[in-house]
């Protein structure tokens, strides 16, 4: 018996013996197409190849796609557990053409592979066509030999396959196999087809035709190749078995359920076992994907599955997280075909624990209130819906696991009542915002919000992918469609682009479509923290509600502002660390030139301090530690040494981002909860450099620093300024500080002597003609004069030598030094009984332009910013004197 990975393998292998590239799977995040909300058929990946979008890898293809359904269209999730088949997640082998072969060597490949390589035999194998498609219908009697009556013409779209309204498309043909008349069921086409004796194997799709709008269709000049092979169910068909969860990997994972439980799959256990298997691979392959459980979108799906398996494992009455303990056995299966499991591993398990923790206590509580309410219900009743909603508004129990824990007792649930109530909560929720104070403006994101959901984020793993156009805004009002020239917000169902939020600046980039449309997108908001809102103008083309469009992040700008928001974080633990625990943020800017980052503390930095910490965060770059997230409950996140991040508002879930060398706890150098964009490892952000540290409010500091390249030119640009120091001063740049020293010390003892030899000037240089002139006014003898450059704090020496030289009378100067005027006064104390300095100087200092002067009755000083008004000034001293 052949093991599902040898069947995968050779699978593989025969097609690439055919000439058939071997193509690895691609992730289960379709973000080629924003129809999907999961990877749910082996063409996806190839879809922009179909369409013309893409180039071929190859002219021929082969892969083994991991695929999950289980939301929105296609959602298998309630019957999973319960049927032979059905499956949240699942493997689909395929071979692909591109232009190349068609339904000749499709079908021999098939045929071939079926029951010369694999021998199954011909008599259990019947094919399906589209009712009017002859062509296969004959090469199906031609290459297999088929009696007419195993070839089944199907007139439905069961055998006619599109990619959607408009595109390829083309008729199919099914390979079924019978798994014998002790099973019910009849061939496909007849009364009793739902049966489970005949079941699809293979698919293959024979894409002929291009679709237009109008539902016209015209024939490819290069008609392609898609099939597709459900890896579970041909291996129960080669393993001898009907049932899927037979098979060896199944088997495998239920027996780890059931060593784990102590309980046996049997009887009533049994679809718990297989659910927990089955969900088992599904949220391992999505969080190794890069799917972190929410509460929106495909986050809220995956909590939906991996609640699911928990409910169950809670069922068998697994005392303690179970989930989790069964990773190991998973890898064991299936990690050698997809090593990204073996990568994610220690993720996987530590979310899985982490949730099966969370859960079991908003588990054990609903399931009380539950009981309570419908204690004294029968098989058939219903459970209201207003209980429904209170169990989930209140208590945090979803619905669906309301249903599923009343299945087992027949009892049902008024989905239309448990929808009314979730309306009547969102109508007091609007009628609640619109009293809050918020611009009226803002009602329309409101409208959006609440009609489409949030914008789901994928930019955490990529900075381009597909979107579909669910709102356009033009004047802040809904509009239908743009078109050149229009400045517009566009709203997609999902983005990679970051809308401005927690200090970090919105994405700028393209958003683009296969029809001609252009628009640069100049700013990235996020209206009520949960929709992303491309700004931008469409320079060619249109767009419109509906779209599906291209949108691609500037790349390089996204890598510089990642940069600087990874070192504000190593920036902060920094300054815990050096300047003490009282340090926190308050406030940031990440920009991609640049980042702003302000803390309190109640001092300035010092130069030892701003070196000290610079070295420390460079210290953490070098180490170039991997950068790691996890998603936690704010409580348990600050519980585990999380730094909360000041301005940001925290929900149900945070991101806990840890970064640099652990230190003795085990901890990373800094953890802290960001929602933010982040470098995968600290040598990303290259180099780090402070170019500032400044007051911005009594307690607070700002640091404004660089990163990478920019902090490289800033360096260079240092250099070079020092270069051309040292130039103009003739010597080498490392000795410019030394030179500098000394020209300082050379211009004070100039300064010195220059100020000493105006002082002797102004005190007449020792002869009487050359100094100022004395005056009587009114009997009192007045000295007053204006000096250049004479520095103030000579000014009282001076006039304490005039008294001298005076003996008797009034002493004034003025010295004028860029502009502005100092001006003093000096009183021999014989004279202080009728003339206060402080009085007279105050005349002079406002005729200066100023106020004020202070001193002593003998000897006052003042100044004023005006110095062309210092005769002015000397001029009304001597008038206060007259008038004395």
């Amino acid at each position: 018996m052949q093991s599902t990975n040898e069947i995968r393998r050779s699978f593989l292998d025969y097609f690439a013996s055919k000439d058939h590239a071997s193509v690895p799977s691609a992730p289960l995040v379709p973000y080629n197409d924003p129809t999907l909300m999961f990877v749910n058929a082996g063409m996806v990946p190839f879809k922009n190849v179909f369409t013309g979008l893409e180039a071929a890898p190859a002219p021929r293809a082969t892969s083994s796609q991991k695929c999950v359904r289980a939301g929105g269209k296609h959602n298998d999730l309630d019957n999973v557990g319960y049927t032979a088949r059905h499956h949240t997640f699942f493997e689909m082998l395929g071979n692909f053409s591109f232009g190349d072969y068609f339904k000749e060597e499709a079908i021999t490949l098939a045929w071939n592979l079926l029951t010369r390589e694999w021998g199954l035999a011909a008599d259990k194998l019947t094919a399906t066509v589209y009712h009017t498609d002859d062509e296969a219908f004959d090469l199906w009697r031609k290459i297999a030999g088929l009696p007419e009556d195993r070839i089944i013409r199907i007139a439905t779209s069961d055998n006619f396959w599109s990619m959607g309204d408009t595109g390829p498309c083309g008729p199919c043909s099914e390979i079924f196999y019978d798994h014998g008349d002790h099973i019910p069921g009849g061939p496909p086409g007849s009364p009793d087809e739902d049966g489970d004796r005949f079941i699809e194997i293979w698919n293959l799709v024979f894409m002929q035709f291009q679709q237009d709008a109008s539902g016209g269709r015209t024939a490819l000049p290069k008609p392609s190749i898609d099939t597709g092979m459900g890896l579970e169910r041909v291996s129960a068909v080669m393993q001898g078995v009907h049932d899927n969860y037979d098979t060896d990997t199944f088997k495998a994972l239920i027996a780890a359920s059931e060593s784990l439980t102590g309980v046996a799959a049997e009887g009533e256990n049994q679809a718990s076992h297989r659910v927990i298997a089955d969900h088992l691979r599904s949220t391992s392959f999505l969080l190794a994907d890069g799917v972190l459980p929410s509460n929106e979108g495909r986050g809220y799906v995956l909590r939906r599955i991996m609640r699911r398996a928990m409910r169950h494992a809670h069922l068998l009455g697994s005392g303690d997280p179970l989930m989790h303990r069964l990773v190991p056995a998973l890898v064991a299966e299936m990690g050698q075909a997809y090593p990204e499991l073996h990568r994610g591993q220690d993720l996987i398990q530590e979310v899985l624990e982490r949730e099966e923790t969370r859960f079991r206590q908003t588990l054990d509580k609903g399931l009380r209130l539950l009981d309570d309410a419908t204690g004294s219900m029968s098989a058939g009743d219903r459970l209201d819906g207003e209980t429904a909603f209170k169990l989930y508004d209140t208590f945090g129990f979803p619905y669906d696991l309301t249903e599923d824990a009343l299945r087992a007792r027949d009892i049902g649930v008024d989905r239309t009542g448990f929808e009314a109530a979730m309306e009547r909560q969102k109508a007091a929720a609007r009628a609640a915002w619109k009293g809050s104070g918020d611009a009226a403006s803002g009602e329309v994101w409101f409208d959006i919000a609440e009609r489409e959901g949030a914008s789901e984020f994928t930019g955490y793993t990529s900075t381009s992918g597909e979107g579909r156009v669910v709102a356009l805004l033009k004047d802040a009002r809904e509009v239908q469609s743009a078109e050149i020239g229009d400045t517009v917000v566009v709203l997609t169902n999902q983005t990679p682009f970051y809308g401005e939020s927690g200090g970090q600046a919105g994405d700028v980039g393209t958003i683009s479509n296969p029809g001609g449309l252009q628009m640069d997108v100049s700013d990235t908001s996020k209206p009520l923290g949960r929709l992303h809102a491309h700004h931008g103008t469409v320079n060619s083309g249109s767009i419109k509600v509906g779209d599906t469009v291209h949108l691609d992040v500037d790349a390089e700008r996204r890598d510089r502002i990642r940069a600087n928001h990874s070192a504000t974080h190593l920036l902060h633990a920094a300054l815990r660390g050096r300047l003490g625990g009282h340090v926190t943020q308050k406030g940031s800017l990440v920009a991609e030139d640049r980042l702003r980052f302000d803390f309190s503390h109640p001092k300035p930095l010092t130069d030892k301090d701003i070196a000290a910490i610079e070295r420390e965060v460079n210290d953490e770059i070098r180490s170039n530690e991997v950068v790691s997230t996890r998603l936690m409950t704010p409580e348990d996140a600050i519980e585990a040494g999380a730094m909360a991040l000041f301005g940001e508002k925290y929900g149900d879930e945070v991101r806990v981002l840890s970064m640099g060398r652990p230190g003795g706890s085990g901890q990373s150098y800094s953890v802290e909860l960001c929602g933010g964009i982040h470098v995968t490892a600290t040598g990303d952000i290259g180099v780090f450099r402070i170019i500032s540290e400044s007051a911005v409010s009594s307690g607070v500091r700002r640091i404004e620093a660089l990163t990478g390249e920019a902090a490289r030119r800033w360096l260079v640009g240092r250099e070079e300024a020092l270069k051309s120091v040292a130039s103009a001063m003739k010597t080498a740049p490392e000795d410019v500080a030394s030179r500098v020293t000394a020209l300082l010390d050379e211009r004070k003892v100039l300064e010195r002597e220059l100020a000493e030899a105006r002082k002797q000037l102004a005190l007449g240089g020792g002869s009487a003609a050359a100094g100022p002139k004395d005056e009587d006014i009114g009997g009192i003898t007045f000295s007053g004069q204006v000096i250049e450059g004479l520095d103030p704090k000579e000014l009282r020496p001076l006039l304490d030598q005039t008294k001298t030289r005076l003996g008797s009378g009034i002493a004034s100067a003025v010295a004028i030094n860029d502009g502005r005027a100092a001006f003093a006064v000096a009183v021999t104390d014989d004279l202080t009984s009728r003339f206060d300095a402080v009085a007279l100087v105050r005349i002079g200092v406002e005729a200066l332009g100023g106020k004020g002067g202070g001193g002593r009755p003998d000897m006052a000083q003042g100044g004023g910013p005006d110095a062309s008004q210092a005769d002015a000034a000397l001029d009304a001293l001597r008038a206060a004197i007259a008038a004395g």
